[in-house]
């Protein structure tokens, strides 16, 4: 199965700054299976809880043999390992590391525990711009839209700026 990751920083952790944070966060993922594709660094504003910094995001394509449900729980742990707790804190707040499992396959899912595709990944540019760099074609299983034709029907609004690999 091949799943997309959206990763999100913008917190020092123990790997460093955010952009060095979702650098090693890129390694770590290779514990789960084989990273076949990451996109460049971006800059982005907050969505929701406006005071905090900004963040830095990427996407990265894994290949696994890990359920989507399994693929999540190691995402989990990751994000802790990386000195997140998501019981704590403000929502949508600062955060180290946010791991956001996008899309495994075609798999369509809802269960308490995670939901595919991602329920907001059509609404965020921070997710879509570096999703569209790697995957442009790739096609939301709800939707029937490429990810390129969800990108173009957003509204320009919230900040995305390319910083590089």
């Amino acid at each position: 199965m091949k799943a997309y990751i959206g990763i999100g920083s913008n917190l020092p952790s123990q790997a460093g700054l955010p952009a060095e944070t979702i650098e090693a966060a890129i390694v770590a993922l290779s514990q789960l299976g084989t990273v076949v594709a990451r996109s460049s660094l971006y800059e982005t504003e907050p969505v929701g809880y406006q005071d905090q910094p900004l963040f830095m995001n990427a996407v990265a394509a894994l290949e696994s043999e890990l359920s989507p449900e399994e693929l999540l729980e190691n995402l989990l742990s990751l994000e802790r390992r990386f000195g997140r707790d998501r019981n704590a804190g403000i929502p949508k707040g600062p955060r180290t590391l946010d791991l956001d499992l996008l899309l495994a396959g075609d798999w369509i899912l809802k269960t308490p525990m995670l939901t595919l595709p991602h329920p907001a990944l059509e609404k965020r540019r921070f997710v879509l711009v570096p999703l569209a760099e790697i995957a442009p074609e790739l096609r939301h299983p709800i939707l029937k839209k490429t990810i390129r034709e969800l990108l173009q029907e957003l509204p320009e609004e919230e900040g995305v700026r390319l910083l590089g690999r």
